[in-house]
């Protein structure tokens, strides 16, 4: 028994050498990799290529941009935020864009554009410092508007593009559901055959729909998203739809046939105002044209036959 014993200690020690060995090689291996990996980090050749290789306005454009956005923030109301931040969403959320880059735009071009101005008025036009001063203030007006104006632009044109493809959407999405299609299928349908923004606020729907928010929630989110009138109407519609039971079909056959109507009371407006804007350009372009080429003859002749008339014989 106790030459058993001894061999069984033996062993035991031999298995635990083996184990701390391999504990220690691999050890050593981590050390080295990471002493390795250590001094290609340290290394300012690699470090200096590393940060060349990002491009510049990652580099130096974008830290600036949030420095300066980070500043503007302190000194600007809440609801200015509130405002930048509701437009992008209006304008489709732009990758990379938030509130702050915004007003970062606006502080930058207050700052670069009212010195510009000064200088460009002062050296180059010659104006006294109290004019130039002005112009300064001008182009500090124009730079912190200027991103706005773009920003609401961009937002307007897209919440137009969705307003003039919404009937037509409508009308598919009847169609479709009256076809025997579901309605969270026929949401698929229209988004793709529709395109463009409101195709990307339908598969916005559905993505999040898919994700777990209920219809009604998705629904109520698209009517917060845009800024248009028939759209959250149609929103409130198929909630209340979604609610108390009512046929979707039916809502949808009613609201396709309301779209259609105000498409049409929108394209009668616009009929109607041309009158008015035609007169501007009636007044200060056609007709000097017209008198020139009417008048201008008799005139040259009036002239010329009072010269006559007035010459000594």
């Amino acid at each position: 028994m106790g030459t058993v014993g001894v061999l069984l200690a033996f062993g035991a020690m031999l298995l635990a050498l083996v184990a701390l060995q391999d504990f220690v090689l691999e050890r050593r291996q981590v050390f080295k990799a990471l002493r390795s990996v250590r001094a290609i980090e340290l290394t300012p050749t690699d470090v200096r290529k590393r940060e060349l290789a990002i491009p510049f306005y990652q580099r130096v454009l974008v830290p600036t941009l949030k420095g300066a956005g980070s500043v503007s923030r302190k000194f600007t109301p809440g609801t200015v935020t509130e405002r930048l931040a509701k437009e992008l969403v209006y304008a489709g959320s732009p990758v990379g864009w938030d509130a702050e880059r915004v007003l970062a735009m606006k502080m930058l071009g207050v700052v670069f554009l009212g010195p510009g101005f000064f200088l460009l008025a002062h050296n180059l036009g010659g104006l006294a410092v109290f004019r130039s001063v002005i112009v300064a203030g001008l182009g500090a007006f124009v730079g912190w508007y200027m991103p706005e104006w773009v920003l609401r632009s961009k937002s307007g044109a897209r919440q137009k593009a969705i307003q003039r493809a919404l009937p037509d959407a409508l009308d598919l999405l009847s169609i479709t559901v009256e076809a025997g299609l579901g309605f969270d299928a026929a949401v698929a349908r229209v988004a793709r055959q529709a395109g463009g923004p409101l195709g990307e606020e339908f598969h916005r729907v559905l993505q999040e729909m898919q994700i777990g928010k209920t219809r009604g929630d998705a629904l109520r989110d698209l009517g917060e998203r845009t800024n248009i009138a028939e759209l959250k109407a149609f929103v409130l519609a198929m909630i209340q739809a979604d609610i108390f039971g009512i046929s979707i079909a039916k809502v949808l056959q009613v609201q396709a046939r309301e779209m259609r109507i105000k498409r049409r009371q929108r394209a009668e407006e616009q009929a109607q105002k041309v009158p008015v804007k035609i007169v501007f350009p009636l007044i200060l372009c056609i007709f000097p044209s017209l008198f020139i080429v009417l008048l201008g003859p008799a005139g040259i002749t009036i002239y010329q036959n009072i010269i006559s008339k007035n010459r000594p014989h």
